[in-house]
């Protein structure tokens, strides 16, 4: 499975988010100008952020997204699947009824012992995201960047904004 840049960017984006003071609102132009990514791009993940309640979007030349509710109430999961959806990462075919040596094909009566696998490992890697919170995400953020470095990133979102 491979996800989309959109989802990165998106987990990123929701990280800045989360560290600005209450009442404070970036634009999706200035997020793809700290990140370094494409705006066009980056203002479809936030649209499907705001579509999901992530995030709170202001339009205009003023406007900008803030998070919608406390970093956490928000996972790391909520994040992917308002960006990716909700489908599933494995899709079974039944090509076990296909095989030539059991005769006239015949529709399965149990689960295929490989989808049950796939729809396990499916469920174990939303597991994860599900009990990562965003508040945990920001936490790891400030304990791992340099405390200069998180001031410059601020003080440029701040004069830019």
């Amino acid at each position: 499975m491979i996800l989309g840049n959109q989802v990165e960017w998106a987990l990123h984006c929701m990280t800045v988010l989360g560290r600005m003071p209450e009442g404070v609102q970036v634009s999706a132009k200035l997020l793809a100008e700290f990140h370094g990514v494409p705006k066009e791009y980056l203002s479809k993940a936030m649209q499907a952020l705001a579509a999901a309640g992530l995030v709170n979007t202001t339009p205009g030349p003023k406007g900008g997204y803030s998070l919608s509710r406390a970093p956490s109430k928000i996972t790391m999961l909520d994040i992917v699947e308002a960006v990716e959806g909700k489908k599933v990462t494995f899709n079974c075919q039944e090509i076990r009824g296909n095989i030539p040596c059991k005769g006239k094909p015949a529709k399965p009566t149990s689960v295929c012992t490989i989808a049950s696998v796939m729809y396990k490992a499916d469920n174990a890697w939303r597991d994860v995201l599900r009990k990562q919170k965003l508040s945990d995400m920001i936490s790891s953020v400030i304990e791992v960047v340099p405390e200069d470095a998180l001031e410059y990133s601020n003080n440029w979102l701040f004069e830019k904004n």
